[in-house]
Formats: C-alpha cells, sequence, structure tokens
C-alpha cells in the first residue's frame, strides 16, 4: 500500500512586488525521496524552500502536511537569539535521550557546543544548526546550501549520514560532488515553473538539454504556423469579401502565446583577461613558518609557484589555508622564512567574505564607487579592463536586470552577491588571481563558465575550495594542509591528491602466521554473488571513473606529444609526467576492481 506523502503543494503562486516569483506550482514530496532543488541565482530556491517549510506564506495556494509529519528546515542564516551557547542552541527542544545525536553530530561537523553564539563565526553557526536538525530525527529535511562553511572531512561525514539516514530530502547545494552521491531526482526551477525529473543531479544536464531542446522544436513550429497564418490573413483578403473571422482570432490567440513564451535566461557573459605577463618565477616562499601563540600553523615549508600555475589549498577549518593565502601574496608576513613575489604581478583577490561589497549601497554604487572601476566624470559608467562601460549595461553581462541595479546588495541571494563581486574582480585585468572560496552559492551554470574561463586564463590561479569537483576541474597542484603545520604539496586535483595520499600510506604489517590460523577463513568463501550495498554502488559509480581517467589521461598525452614541452616548460612536463603516472595506476586498479564486483554481480 503506497504511503501518503509527506509535503504537497498546491496551486502556489507568490509575488514579491514585481513579477510573479512562482506563479500555479505544483509539488509533492514523497517518503524516502531524496531531491536536487536547482536553478538559476535568484530563481528562487531559497525561497521555494521557505514555503515548503511554512516560513513564507504563498498569495495563493495551500501546503499540506499529514498530521504527526515533522519537517525540519535549515536554513543558510540560522536565527540564534537567545541562546549563549551553540550548544544550547543545537540541544533546544531535545529529550535527554537524544542529546548524545548533538555530541555525535558535533564531532562529525566539527562544532564546539561551549562556544557563544555572540563570537561564533557563520560557519559556526550553521555547524550547530546542521547537527540541531540531524539529532532531531525529523520525517523530512529541507537543507539549504548545506555544505557551505564546512570542510571537506565535514561534508564527507553530512554525505555519509544522509545517505543512512530514512528520512526524506530536498537539497539546494552548489557542490556537485555532494548531490552527485546524494540524489535520486530532480525539482527545476524555470522561469517560475518546477519541473520533476526522476533522475539524481549526475543525469539533470542531459534532462535539462532534452526539455530545451523540445522548447526549441516547438518555438520553431510555432513561429512558421504564424508565419503561415500571417500570409493567409494578408494575401487571401483579396480573393475574399470577407475574412474568416475565427480564423483571424486564431492567430492572434498563436501570437499571444508565441509572446507569453518567457525567454530563457542566458549564461552570464563574463570575461576574464590577463594583464600584462608576469615573470615566469611568480612567488618563490622559502622556510616560511607561523603560529599564533601555541597553536602553530605552517612547520617549515618551501615553495616555487610557477607563471600558469593553478594552486588549491585545501585542508580542515581553521588550519590556516586563509592565513597561508595571504603569505604567499605578501599580505600578512611569516614568522620566519622569506616570501618572494615575481615581477609585474597585478592581482586580483576575491575574499569569501564578501568583504569587498557594502550590503547598504547598490549594485550600481558597490561599481561606481570602486576607485580602479570610476570614470571620472561619469556618474553612470565604470571602467572595464580598461574601456568605458555603461553600469547598466555591465551589470546585465551579469544576469542583473536594470531595477537590480538600483536595490541593495543585502537584497541579493547569496548567488547573486558571489556574481557581483566577480563582475568586480573581472573588470580588471591581472595575471594573479586569488580566489578563496569563489564556488560558495554559485549556481551550476555560472561554475560551469567560471571553469572555463580560468581553464583559458593566461595567469595564474592561487584558490581555496572545499568543491571537491571544482578542485578536480580547475587545480594542477593541490596543498593539503593537514593540521600542526603539516602542508604537503600533490600533483593534480582534489581526486589526485586522494590517490596519492593512498599510496604514500605505509601497508599494515603482514600478520604472524600463527595469528593468520586463529582467525577463521570462512569470510571469502561466502562470495555467492550477494553485493553489499556499498559494493553495488561502487560497481554503479566505476564506469564514470574510468571514463574520466581515460578523458585526463588523453588530455596529458596530448600535452605531453609536445616535443619542445621539455625545453620550454620542464616543471610543467614533469609534474605533466608525474600525474601522467598517476592516473595510469590509478585507472588500473579502477579496472581491477570493476573486473572483480562485476563477476561478484554475476555470481
Amino acid at each position: 500500500m503506497a504511503r501518503a506523502p509527506l509535503l504537497q503543494l498546491n496551486d502556489i503562486s507568490l509575488t514579491f512586488g514585481g513579477d510573479p516569483v512562482f506563479d500555479g506550482i505544483d509539488l509533492v514530496v514523497h517518503p524516502g525521496d531524496r531531491l536536487a532543488l536547482v536553478g538559476r541565482n535568484g530563481s528562487g530556491k531559497s525561497t521555494l524552500l521557505k514555503v515548503m517549510a511554512g516560513q513564507v506564506e504563498a498569495d495563493r495556494g495551500t501546503r499540506v502536511i499529514p498530521p504527526g509529519v515533522d519537517v525540519a528546515y535549515m536554513e543558510q542564516d540560522p536565527v540564534m537569539s537567545g541562546f549563549e551557547t551553540l550548544g544550547d542552541f543545537a540541544t533546544e527542544g531535545l529529550e535527554p535521550g537524544q542529546l548524545y545525536l548533538v555530541e555525535r553530530a558535533g564531532e562529525g561537523l566539527g562544532f564546539d557546543p561551549d562556544k557563544r553564539v555572540a563570537t561564533a563565526s557563520g560557519g559556526e553557526r550553521r555547524r550547530a544548526a546542521l547537527a540541531r536538525l540531524m539529532a532531531g530525527g525529523p520525517e523530512l529535511m529541507l537543507l539549504d546550501e548545506p555544505t557551505n562553511h564546512l570542510d571537506i572531512t565535514a561534508i564527507r561525514w553530512l554525505e555519509s549520514e544522509l545517505k543512512s539516514t530514512r528520512a526524506a530530502y530536498v537539497i539546494i547545494s552548489h557542490d556537485r560532488a555532494f548531490l552527485n552521491e546524494l540524489t535520486r531526482a530532480t525539482l527545476w526551477i524555470d522561469r517560475g515553473v518546477i519541473r520533476r525529473g526522476e533522475v539524481g543531479f549526475k543525469g539533470f544536464e542531459a534532462w535539462r538539454e532534452k526539455i530545451w531542446e523540445e522548447e526549441d522544436q516547438q518555438r520553431h513550429k510555432m513561429d512558421r504556423r504564424i508565419k503561415a497564418e500571417a500570409r493567409w490573413a494578408v494575401e487571401g483578403i483579396s480573393a475574399r469579401r470577407k475574412r474568416n473571422q475565427g480564423r483571424v482570432r486564431a492567430l492572434q490567440d498563436l501570437r499571444a502565446e508565441r509572446a507569453a513564451m518567457i525567454k530563457r535566461q542566458g549564461t552570464a557573459a563574463m570575461a576574464l583577461e590577463s594583464g600584462p605577463k608576469s615573470g615566469k618565477k611568480v612567488i618563490e616562499a622559502q622556510g616560511i613558518t607561523k603560529a599564533f601563540g601555541d597553536k602553530r600553523i605552517l612547520a617549515p615549508f618551501s615553495l616555487t609557484i610557477q607563471r600558469g600555475d593553478r594552486v588549491a589549498l585545501v585542508g580542515p577549518n581553521g588550519v590556516g589555508k586563509t592565513t597561508m593565502l595571504n603569505m604567499l601574496t605578501g599580505r600578512e608576513a611569516p614568522d620566519e622564512g622569506e616570501v618572494k613575489l615575481g615581477t609585474n604581478l597585478e592581482i586580483a583577490i576575491f575574499d569569501q567574505a564578501r568583504a569587498q561589497l557594502d550590503p547598504d549601497q547598490s549594485l550600481w554604487e558597490n561599481l561606481t564607487g570602486d576607485q580602479e572601476m570610476r570614470v571620472s566624470g561619469k556618474a553612470d559608467q565604470v571602467l572595464v579592463r580598461g574601456q568605458p562601460r555603461h553600469v547598466v549595461g555591465y551589470l546585465k553581462d551579469f544576469l542583473f536586470d536594470e531595477a537590480q541595479a538600483r536595490a541593495p546588495v543585502r537584497s541579493l541571494s547569496g548567488g547573486e552577491r558571489a556574481r557581483l563581486l566577480l563582475a568586480k574582480l573581472m573588470a580588471r585585468e591581472s595575471n594573479l588571481l586569488v580566489l578563496d572560496e569563489p564556488t560558495n552559492d554559485l549556481d551550476v551554470e555560472t561554475l560551469d563558465l567560471l571553469q572555463e574561463l580560468l581553464d583559458d586564463y593566461d595567469g595564474t590561479v592561487l584558490l581555496v575550495s572545499h568543491d571537491r569537483d571544482f578542485l578536480d576541474r580547475v587545480a594542477s597542484l593541490t596543498i593539503a594542509m593537514e593540521g600542526d603545520g603539516k602542508a604537503t604539496v600533490y600533483a593534480g586535483g582534489w581526486s589526485d591528491y586522494q590517490a596519492q595520499r593512498q599510496a604514500d600510506e605505509p601497508e599494515a604489517p603482514a600478520k604472524p602466521k600463527g595469528e593468520a590460523k586463529a582467525k577463521p577463513a570462512a569470510k571469502p568463501a561466502k562470495s555467492n554473488g550477494k553485493m553489499s550495498f556499498k559494493e553495488k554502488h561502487r560497481l554503479e559509480e566505476l564506469p564514470g571513473v574510468i571514463e574520466r581517467l581515460e578523458a585526463e589521461i588523453g588530455k596529458l598525452e596530448e600535452l605531453l606529444s609536445d616535443p619542445e614541452l621539455f625545453t620550454r616548460e620542464p616543471v610543467k612536463f614533469q609534474k605533466a609526467t608525474e600525474a601522467l603516472s598517476t592516473r595510469q595506476e590509478a585507472l588500473g586498479k579502477a579496472e581491477e576492481e570493476w573486473l572483480e564486483l562485476e563477476e561478484k554481480a554475476g555470481g
């Protein structure tokens, strides 16, 4: 017998003083649903989640939740007024027997329950809110950007918990790897309409492209029909005394229907141009150290960054990634050692706190008030890579309309603020980009475009991110900061770092023969074709892993086929050779693992 839905929205419409955000949408969430909620920045994802949570009341329509169903909502900025510590907030409303669940979640997410709310950062507040939500054991979880401000260790813990939960959930996230791993269906908000596809986020883009292709065909057919009917209306009149008024009205209806088709929002017309070339050696750090009191951030560390490198810094929150970034760019002095910056550097910085934006000023004022973007005597123009542009025209390149240009920055969503900061960053020429958590809140399309721009960028990139997919797509070198001052350099992105780290770990010592006899060897013999859930999931995952490794090997082989690469760029040649060897080894292991699991699946 089918179980009743956990939540239903019927004919929901909502307007915030202008065009409707939603108009007549219907939505059902069933027990066991694992849904990605996706859409462009500003499309209303967070607003819809608030409607689902009962935090925002729609202008029209109904929200139905069966009696006894517990719906828990985690917003981007949890309100904690009235609570002294994060622990007080996280345990509020829980039974004594549930308190250990908060402690367990706190360990996995890495938050201090004794931390005072007044001094807690946004990330610490979010981790406490997540711990509270997970401990409450709701039937339906509504999660708005749950991975923002989490380090990769905490993200993987959360992934594991959500995989094992029996609760249904709806997730808004920019983190592709997180959504790929967890979701089985997708809710897509597009131009005020919501569609449900029975594909997880892995299949979202193919599903979206199919819908857009069908839309384009429908538009094309309608345009041809309107053209033919219009020709009949004009040319046929001379042959008849009286028009077929029904056909004329049908033509008017067709035109109205065509006009009502809302044009798809295009991709942001972002452009990134490097300025004059920097010296070949961009940054040279020699024996640098850093400590704050008893906390050691960096033991003696040396690194040379060449022009064109894409260097990612990864590690737990609080380990000192931003401090390292500041030392490498000369904004903070090391305790010991020396950092030498190369010649002719033009540095552009994207800070994770968005401190370059004044929330009380309008988008217009934030751009025209920037000293480097100001055009003398022209209040409506900004300087974009040396050329004057009208401020509204430039904002439209980043998908802002004219009404938004005059609105305060505080009215923007998190993703829209990130896009505005990118607009400021990309208005100037640079040859060293410093990106501290650039992926937070950006939609998938903007992330894809940003990655393409970084691929084509002639300069050097320093990057801090917890987005594993983005790291794999962008980084050529990864600095893993693991605490207590330890920092290790690995070739490649996140997956490469993980593979190399595993290869570097010493194998467990062989057990004495006497011990081997003491344990029964019955388990391997029990392989009768039955596979664990984890093995089945891994078998489904491996073809994609193999395909990615083969594509990366192909790119590296193409790069190394250049006979002049070694003499022209010996460091790049060495890194590419090492990366090729690592990927070939990983491919061999993946293929071997796939064969073993395939045999087991076949019994």
